[in-house]
C-alpha cells in the first residue's frame, strides 16, 4: 500500500479526485456516441476523444488513490463509489439527447480543460504537472474538433442552426459550476484557480459562437452541487450502466 503524501494532504487528493471524476464521466458520455455518430469518421473521432478522457481519468484516479493511502486503485474509485461520492460537475453528466448537445458540451468543457491543464502543467506537484502537460495537448484536439462541428452546425442549414442554438442554450447554465470560486491546493499552483479561468474561457467561447452565427445565452440560472455530490437524475442511470459488471462480479480479473 502506498503511504499517504503528508506534504500535500487531503486537499490535493480531493482536488485530483474531482478532476478525475470530470474526465471519467465525460468519457462515458462521449463513448456512448460510438456507432451513433452522424458519419463513420465521427464514430472513430469520438471514440478517440473518449479514450483520451478515459486515460486522463485513469491517471488522475490512480494518483488520487495514492494520495488517499487506503489502497483504493483507479477501478475501486471509478466503479466502487456511490453516486453521492462523485465530485464531477453536472455539465459532463448531462444526457446527450442530440448530437448538437454533445458538441456544445465538448466545446464548453474542452476549452475549460485546456485552460486548466495548461495552468496545472506548471504545478508544484510533479505528478499532477506531468498528467496535466499530457492532457493539455489532448484537449487542444478536443477543442478543435468541437469548434469545427459548432461552426458546421451553427452556420449550416436552418435546422442545424436551430438545433445547435438550442443545445447551447440548454447547456450554458451548467458551465457556471466549472468556475465556482475556491482556491486550489497550493501544490496545484495559481494557474489552476477556477474563478480566474472564467474570463479567458468566455472570450474564447464567445468568439466561436459569434463565428458560428450563434447567440451567447444570458447568464441567469446556474445549477450547482456536483462538487459536493449532488447530481442530476440522469447520473444514477449513467453509473448503473458504467458500474454494472464490476459490481456484479466483484474481484473478477480478465
Amino acid at each position: 500500500m502506498t503511504a499517504p503524501m503528508t506534504t500535500t494532504g487531503p486537499d490535493l487528493r480531493d482536488y485530483v479526485l474531482r478532476l478525475g471524476d470530470d474526465a471519467l464521466v465525460a468519457a462515458q458520455r462521449v463513448a456512448g456516441w460510438c456507432t451513433r455518430a452522424p458519419q463513420f469518421e465521427e464514430d472513430v473521432a469520438l471514440a478517440n476523444i473518449a479514450l483520451d478522457l478515459l486515460g486522463q481519468a485513469r491517471a488522475l484516479l490512480t494518483y488520487a488513490g495514492e494520495l488517499e493511502g487506503l489502497g483504493r486503485d483507479e477501478d475501486a474509485l471509478a466503479f466502487g463509489r456511490d453516486e453521492h461520492e462523485f465530485r464531477n460537475v453536472q455539465l459532463v453528466e448531462l444526457p446527450d439527447d442530440d448530437f448538437a448537445t454533445a458538441i456544445a458540451k465538448m466545446l464548453f468543457f474542452g476549452v475549460y480543460q485546456r485552460l486548466l491543464y495548461t495552468g496545472l502543467s506548471r504545478a508544484a506537484d510533479p505528478t499532477l504537472a506531468g498528467i496535466a502537460a499530457k492532457a493539455a495537448k489532448e484537449t487542444a484536439y478536443h477543442v478543435d474538433h468541437a469548434v469545427s462541428w459548432t461552426l458546421r452546425l451553427g452556420d449550416g442549414t436552418a435546422e442545424s442552426h436551430r438545433r445547435m442554438q438550442a443545445a447551447v442554450d440548454h447547456v450554458w447554465p451548467y458551465t457556471h459550476e466549472l468556475f465556482e470560486p475556491g482556491p486550489p491546493p497550493a501544490a496545484a499552483g495559481p494557474g489552476a484557480d477556477p474563478a480566474a479561468l472564467r474570463g479567458p474561457w468566455c472570450r474564447e467561447v464567445e468568439q466561436v459562437l459569434a463565428e458560428a452565427t450563434l447567440r451567447r445565452p444570458e447568464d441567469g440560472w446556474a445549477p450547482t452541487g456536483g462538487r459536493s455530490g449532488v447530481h442530476t437524475e440522469a447520473f444514477g442511470h449513467l453509473l448503473a450502466e458504467m458500474q454494472y459488471v464490476y459490481r456484479a462480479h466483484p474481484g473478477a480479473r480478465w
